[in-house]
């Protein structure tokens, strides 16, 4: 897989590289702030060969605010072929949202917590890179957390709202039973029962259905 990664932090792209390089993918390059992930995008694509996925901290130089964001809403407009696979401290629901329903595939937000854990972060850019969603858990659970009268989440028995959490991350129905520890056809019936109780239309395909999940949880 064909990488371009933006982090200000010297030591952890600098530890990013090597990792990845490690486990096969090409960096096509390393870079310290939007506009040099923007031009190194463009450049690539000039030469015939755009990254799979780029990986981009939301926070860099020069306010340290949203510079990262930016620069991967420009790429999703720009090259919506390219997936982005968000790296940030803190979770910022409306960043997320802003990336997530701007183009609904190729997407992935992390924690930079969840990126120490090494096969968590591989298993999220392989998601992003073929084409799937990979969502922090931390991310879904505060999305999940909302408690108003009207929430229609409250709807959702306990077993329904831990498939719902699963499928939001991007995890696919053999995955989520494996976690949670129930059969195949189990999950099925659990989404089934959740896209009804939200009023979803049912969409087969894994990406068609998080991105419902998705958009429903960032109105």
């Amino acid at each position: 897989m064909r990488v371009i990664l933006a982090e200000d932090s010297t030591l952890l792209r600098e530890g990013l590289v090597r990792l990845l390089v490690e486990e096969g993918h090409e960096v096509l390059d390393a870079v310290g702030d939007g506009d040099a992930l923007v031009t190194a995008v463009r450049t690539a694509d000039a030469a015939g060969a755009l990254p799979d996925v780029v990986c981009v901290d939301v926070r860099m130089p020069p306010t340290h605010t949203d510079e990262g964001l930016r620069a991967a809403l420009t790429i999703r407009e720009t090259w919506p072929a390219v997936g982005v696979l968000v790296l940030s401290q803190y979770v910022e629901k409306s960043y997320a949202g802003e990336l997530i329903t701007s183009g609904q595939e190729r997407v992935g937000y992390l924690l930079k917590d969840r990126v120490m854990r090494v096969e968590e972060f591989l298993d999220a850019l392989d998601r992003v890179g073929s084409g799937g969603v990979a969502l922090d858990p931390e991310v879904v659970r505060q999305l999940l957390s909302r408690t108003t009268h009207t929430d229609p989440l409250e709807k959702l028995t306990g077993r329904e709202r831990e498939v719902l959490a699963a499928m939001a991350e991007g995890h696919n129905n053999s995955s989520i039973a494996g976690r949670l520890f129930i059969s195949p056809s189990a999950v099925e019936k659990h989404a089934n029962s959740i896209f009804d109780k939200l009023g979803l239309s049912h969409s087969p395909g894994l990406n068609r259905r998080i991105r419902a999940v998705v958009t429903y949880l960032s109105t």
